[in-house]
C-alpha cells in the first residue's frame, strides 16, 4: 500500500509518499481501508516533533478518517469485514489502509460522504467535548470563537449555535467570515480591520462573553480575555498563531472568569464511554441537519504538502482532507 512518511522531522516538504506492508489486524484491533483522512493541527506539530506524542520514526501521520473495515483482529465481535467506519487514531490515517483499536472506530451513518466523516471526529470531538465538559455551556449564552473559519472554529460555530448559543465569529478576512455567517454565526468581527475589544463591548451591549474558544493563542488571547463576562469561561484549544500567549492571572480574579484546558485526545482515551457518547450526539445533530460538517479543501493523498499548506498558511474554510 502507498502511504505518507516522516523519515526525518521537518515540515510538510520533508514527507514522502512511498509503498510499504499493509497491516495485519493485531487483537482487539481492525484494518480499515482509508477512504478519506482529516488534516488537523496536530499533524503540522508532530512532523516537527513538537506535539505531546512523539511517534518513532517513519511513522505515517494522520489522526482520523472514514474507512472500510477489510480486517478483523482477534476478539473484535461489534465490527465486520466492510462495515463502513469513522475511526480516530494517534498516527497512520494518511496512508491506504491503517489498523486502529476496533473501540474507536464507530459505524458511519447512511448519507454521509466519506469525505464529511472523515473530517468530525478530532474538531467536533475536541469542539463538542470544549463546550459541553468543559465550560457546561447553557442555553442563551453568548460565545466568542477565534480562528472561526478553520476546521476546530467551525465545528464550534455550529454546536454552539446547534446548544443553542449566540455565537461571534471573528476571522481574519470577510471572505472567511461569510463561510461563518453560512454556518450559523449570528455576529461577525474581523480582527485584521476592527478592534476586537470595542466589537465584543459593541455586541454584547458592555456585557461580555460567556465562553470564549480559543484555537489561536497569540496576541487575541489576553485581548479576549479582558472581555468576558463574569464567570465567563476561556477554553484554551491550541495556538495555531505560534505564540503561546502569557495572560496576567490577576485578570482571572478581576473579572471572575476561568481559564479552562482542553486537551480532548486525553480526555477520550481516559474516558471512552464518554467519548462515545458524544460522538453519537454530534453524529444526531449531523443526521438532524443541526451541524454541516462542511468539507472545502480536499486532496489526493500525493499531494499532501498542498493540504499542508492550505491548513498553515491559514486558507482553509472548515477541514482539510486527503484522500487515498
Amino acid at each position: 500500500m502507498k502511504a505518507v512518511l516522516c523519515e526525518e522531522l521537518g515540515l510538510a516538504d520533508k514527507l514522502v509518499i512511498k509503498d510499504v506492508a499493509d497491516p495485519a489486524p493485531a487483537p482487539g484491533h481492525v484494518v480499515v481501508d482509508v477512504k478519506a483522512a482529516g488534516l488537523n493541527f496536530p499533524d503540522t506539530l508532530i512532523i516537527q516533533g513538537k506535539y505531546q506524542h512523539r511517534p518513532e520514526m517513519p511513522f505515517t501521520p494522520g489522526g482520523e478518517g472514514a474507512g472500510v473495515v477489510s480486517a478483523i483482529g482477534e476478539g473484535v465481535s461489534h465490527l465486520k469485514e466492510g462495515d463502513k467506519v469513522i475511526f480516530m487514531c494517534q498516527t497512520g490515517a494518511f496512508a491506504e489502509k491503517v489498523m486502529v483499536p476496533a473501540i474507536t472506530a464507530i459505524p458511519m451513518p447512511d448519507g454521509l460522504s466519506f469525505e464529511m466523516a472523515a473530517g468530525i471526529t478530532l474538531t467536533y470531538g475536541t469542539s463538542y467535548h470544549a463546550l459541553k465538559q468543559r465550560a457546561q455551556l447553557q442555553e442563551g449564552e453568548t460565545v466568542l470563537v477565534l480562528g472561526a473559519a478553520g476546521g476546530v472554529g467551525i465545528a464550534t460555530v455550529e454546536l454552539a449555535k446547534a446548544m443553542g448559543a449566540k455565537v461571534i465569529a471573528a476571522a481574519s478576512t470577510d471572505e472567511k467570515l461569510q463561510f461563518c455567517k453560512a454556518s450559523g454565526a449570528d455576529e461577525l468581527i474581523n480582527y485584521s480591520t476592527e478592534d476586537l475589544r470595542d466589537r465584543i463591548k459593541e455586541i454584547t451591549e458592555g456585557k461580555g462573553v460567556d465562553v470564549i474558544y480559543d484555537p489561536v493563542g497569540g496576541d487575541y488571547t489576553e485581548t479576549a480575555f479582558r472581555s468576558m463576562a463574569p464567570n465567563g469561561r476561556h477554553l484554551v484549544i491550541g495556538f495555531a498563531a505560534g505564540d503561546i500567549p502569557k495572560v496576567p492571572l490577576n485578570l482571572c480574579l478581576l473579572k471572575q472568569a476561568s481559564l479552562v484546558g482542553v486537551f480532548w485526545g486525553a480526555w477520550a482515551r481516559a474516558n471512552p464511554s464518554d467519548q462515545i457518547q458524544n460522538m453519537t450526539e454530534i453524529l444526531g445533530m449531523v443526521a438532524s441537519g443541526k451541524v454541516r460538517a462542511s468539507v472545502n479543501d480536499v486532496f489526493p493523498l500525493e499531494e499532501v504538502e498542498k493540504a499542508y499548506a492550505c491548513l498553515t498558511e491559514r486558507r482553509a474554510k472548515g477541514k482539510v482532507i486527503l484522500t487515498p
